[in-house]
């Protein structure tokens, strides 16, 4: 499942979330779009870095090709060198298994990203014209996802967004084969036989994406429309494939339509501006939520408003907060980059830690936590991590020493990692089924300094998960709290629906009352929290979509959406 965004960037690693929303990590360390987060999680398969390509990357692939001289002289040019770059990387990604199984996958789904027009997509858009015409009719199906806008005055849908899309496409090379529209509302029969019309797509293959009361509908709406039917169709595969049997999935949502009894994490971060930047954080807590049978209410809470110079400067805002802090059952600190808010995570940490509330810190969070309790309970006042103060005489969190100062882009300690349980009955080792090690992502610069440890563990915290060396701490716990844990590591990227992350279920269980029930009962909740807590072994807008199958009967596709509507 090759995701094609054409931004020069070679990955996504570098850019703010405000910029892009999340990083989303792999296993093998890419740093990637979010949008791959979301087809791993919906599909429940394990991507690779080149599954995600960028502009970036088929540039330096092309002109590390140059300078070898594989060009054997000629005048490399966008067309052909480039475009048949991107034709071989899609066909390479596309043999890439990614589901656990042997082999290629049958069917390949390639997006696009972007809006038709935008001149960063033409040549992605010209190779995959090349593309379709080279291997035929029936191996190819674009599907092209574009917006049919609702005039609310009078409810009006208007078609003339997808006319001129599909319009601009046709121009460029691509005919679409499929019609996905998203829309407030389900099209009119009039509204589709006049996209038919113009559009050439025959009705029965216009599909509507409309509003839904949660995303796991989309497989359901889909299906009601035969979106599959007609993409089995247009691939010759309609008498090959199986009927979908999405009966788990259909339960799954029902139960999520039911729950009504809350339960309010507190989510204290820097990027609450933009929910995309905490993606993962959010469907992990949702999976975890819905395990527990619970309707999870997010308190967005900003780090720095919980700072004593938001109380001199905007007393309201100061107190806001920190009633959202207060009045939630659970805490959760996820990652982050740069020194604003840091302050107030570490109030959030130390009133969690005091008060007795349930408490989750990732890589970041997890750090000043041990700064907070280096500084409260050990009196080392000027405990810090040395990403923001590298002079700090008692330095709680220091940088890797494989690290780079120098460069940005994949420099971290990044992808799986196994991290083995030191103390047996700890709570961690317990959600994880009782584990004596799991794998998981990692994205970080900085780590608790192993110097520390024996002075921390001996004032009560305890540094349950550590790498195969014993210096790098990976999973902190304080036995004498109800639930205060900090990882290194992200558990947010492998949390799946149905397959809730351990420890973001221990989070919501504890946040809930449940804690006991989670961790005695082996069939404590059903429908995949077990599920959920095994899973320790298992190591924007769009522009059009296609698909297309290969010689050796493989299929591989192209997915973008051509007015730029994300859904």
């Amino acid at each position: 499942m090759p995701s094609a965004d054409p931004y020069l960037n070679t990955d996504a690693g570098t850019m703010s979330p405000f910029e892009h929303g999340e990083v989303f990590v792999l296993d093998d360390g890419g740093e990637v779009d979010l949008d791959l987060g979301n087809y791993e999680r919906f599909l429940d398969i394990t991507l690779t870095r080149d599954n995600n390509i960028t502009t970036g990357k088929i540039y330096q692939y092309v002109i590390n090709k140059e300078r070898k001289g594989d060009y054997l002289g000629k005048t490399v040019q966008v067309v052909p060198h480039i475009t048949d770059a991107i034709q071989e990387w899609i066909e390479r990604a596309a043999l890439i298994p990614v589901d656990g199984k042997e082999g290629p996958a049958d069917i390949c789904v390639i997006e696009l990203g972007g809006t038709i027009g935008d001149i960063e997509s033409m040549p992605f858009i010209e190779a995959l014209g090349q593309f379709s015409y080279r291997v035929g009719t029936g191996n190819f199906c674009l599907v092209h996802v574009s917006l049919v806008p609702v005039l609310n005055v009078v409810g009006e849908q208007k078609t003339k967004p997808t006319q001129h899309s599909v319009r601009g496409l046709r121009g460029l090379g691509l005919t679409p084969n499929i019609l996905a529209c998203r829309s407030t509302m389900a099209l009119d029969e009039n509204v589709k036989e006049k996209l038919s019309r113009f559009c050439h797509v025959p009705a029965e293959n216009i599909v509507t994406l409309y509003d839904v009361p949660n995303i796991w509908h989309i497989p359901l709406l889909l299906r009601d429309q035969k979106a599959h039917e007609a993409l089995l169709k247009e691939l010759n595969l309609l008498g090959i494939a199986r009927k979908p049997d999405l009966t788990e999935w259909t339960a799954r949502t029902k139960v999520y339509d039911m729950l009504h009894d809350p339960v309010k994490i507190a989510m204290v971060g820097k990027y609450v501006g933009l929910k995309d930047s905490y993606l993962s954080v959010l469907k992990a807590l949702l999976h975890a939520s819905v395990g527990c049978r619970k309707k999870l209410v997010v308190e967005w809470v900003e780090a720095s408003h919980l700072e004593d110079i938001t109380a001199k400067v905007d007393p309201d805002t100061y107190k806001a907060a920190w009633n959202r802090l207060k009045g939630a059952d659970g805490i959760l600190v996820p990652g982050g980059f740069g020194d604003r808010g840091v302050q107030g995570k570490i109030l959030a940490a130390k009133y969690a830690r005091e008060s007795k509330v349930p408490f989750l810190g990732i890589c970041l969070g997890m750090q000043i936590a041990v700064v907070e309790y280096a500084r409260s309970v050990l009196g080392l006042y000027d405990a810090n991590t040395e990403e923001f103060d590298p002079q700090t005489s008692n330095p709680c969190v220091i940088f890797m020493p494989e690290g780079s100062k120098t460069h940005m882009g994949g420099t971290m300690r990044l992808g799986s990692r196994r991290t083995y349980f030191k103390v047996p009955d700890c709570k961690s080792a317990k959600l994880y089924g009782d584990a004596t090690f799991v794998d998981e992502r990692h994205r970080h610069r900085y780590e608790v300094n192993p110097d520390m440890i024996s002075q921390l563990e001996a004032a009560g915290l305890s540094f349950v998960g550590r790498d195969e060396s014993g210096r790098r701490m990976e999973i902190v716990e304080l036995p004498s709290h109800p639930y205060f844990i900090g990882v290194q590591f992200h558990p947010e990227f492998k949390s799946r629906p149905g397959k809730p992350s351990a420890l973001f279920s221990g989070l919501i269980a504890a946040s809930c009352g449940q804690m006991d029930l989670l961790l005695n009962k082996s069939d404590h909740l059903s429908n995949g929290m077990a599920n959920g807590i095994n899973g320790k072994a298992t190591s924007k807008p769009r522009a059009n979509g296609n698909c297309f199958k290969s010689s050796n009967g493989s299929l591989n596709g192209v997915y973008s959406n051509g007015n730029g509507v994300h859904h």
